[in-house]
């Protein structure tokens, strides 16, 4: 069994096909963590989908409303690139509702991890990048509902810019973002986060790995979160379709160890969501998340044996 709990729910798969977005990925992710005897059935929760009140703190009305009664324009739906479906919307609000237990979970024991969510560019009135609802937003903004947090910070790794992130808690003084991705790549234009990292085309495990480790550093020097959403995007792989940087296997690994190292080090809960990967070979996307699993099961281990001396 593993020290925390995965959120998850079979629906995140919306059976998209040849679709450069592999919906497939989540359903296989956790197969394969059953299958490799990484976690056991009872290690999943299965969420509620967030409320509405839930995704109002953050999206208009007039969007959800045209989400909710599909009325979108053909262009919206084409910004957000990816078919408008009634179980879409159902994911979406399933996704959302992850990311909420997730950000429970973790400020109860420590580490949680959802198998879904990181829909970093949705912004408050929009969507876009195969991103509908932001799952992390809604998210934090309900923990702050609740009064279970005042500050929180968002570590991005994905190699695309969190735009709708840096968008909806632009001026924030109690959300601290920090996205580390690729400079020459979507988004355009790329709004502001609290520190964002524009990397060159093609950098490699150890140039990318000191970076983000002064960057990180600086963060946790600067700012007391009260806990941190982590965007694992798979998408730095050098083999991945929609990135143009280089890392290998072992140097993503490596990334989500540091992130995890930091957060425990400063006795930060943290929250994991998957975010995007697209390498040529969906298996590749897979292992990649779910080494993110395995990193964050050796610091939750790590905690507990520092917790027990």
């Amino acid at each position: 069994m593993l020290p925390f709990k995965l959120i998850y729910d079979e629906r995140y798969d919306l059976k998209l096909g040849a679709h450069v977005f592999p919906s497939q990925k989540y359903r296989l992710v956790h197969d394969k963590l059953i299958a490799d005897q990484i976690a056991a059935p009872e290690d999943f929760l299965a969420p509620a989908a967030a409320s509405d009140a839930d995704v109002l703190r953050v999206h208009s009305q007039d969007y959800m409303y045209k989400l909710k009664n599909g009325s979108l324009t053909d262009v919206e739906i084409r910004r957000m690139e990816i078919p408008y479906s009634k179980e879409l919307m159902e994911a979406c609000w399933l996704a959302a509702g992850g990311s909420i237990l997730a950000g429970q979970r973790a400020l109860a024991e420590g580490w949680s991890a959802s198998i879904g969510g990181g829909f970093h560019h949705a912004y408050a009135d929009h969507g876009e990048g195969f991103c509908v609802i932001h799952d992390v937003a809604v998210a934090i903004r309900r923990l702050q509902f609740d009064r279970a947090i005042e500050t929180a910070m968002v570590v991005d790794t994905d190699v695309h810019q969190g735009n709708g992130t840096a968008s909806i808690f632009g001026g924030d003084g109690d959300v601290f973002t920090l996205s580390i991705h690729q400079e020459n790549n979507y988004p355009y234009p790329k709004p502001p986060s609290t520190v964002d990292i524009d990397l060159p085309d093609g950098i490699g495990d150890d140039d990318y790995l000191s970076i983000l480790e002064k960057h990180l550093r600086d963060a946790f020097h600067d700012f007391e979160p009260q806990i941190l959403f982590y965007v694992a995007g798979a998408d730095p792989y050098r083999e991945d379709q929609l990135g143009g940087l280089a890392l290998t296997m072992d140097g993503l690994a490596r990334r989500d160890a540091l992130v995890f190292d930091y957060a425990r080090r400063n006795k930060v809960p943290v929250a994991i969501t998957l975010a995007g990967g697209y390498a040529r070979h969906v298996e590749d996307t897979v292992q990649i998340h779910v080494n993110t699993i395995l990193a964050a099961r050796e610091a939750a281990r790590q905690d507990f044996k520092h917790a027990a001396t």
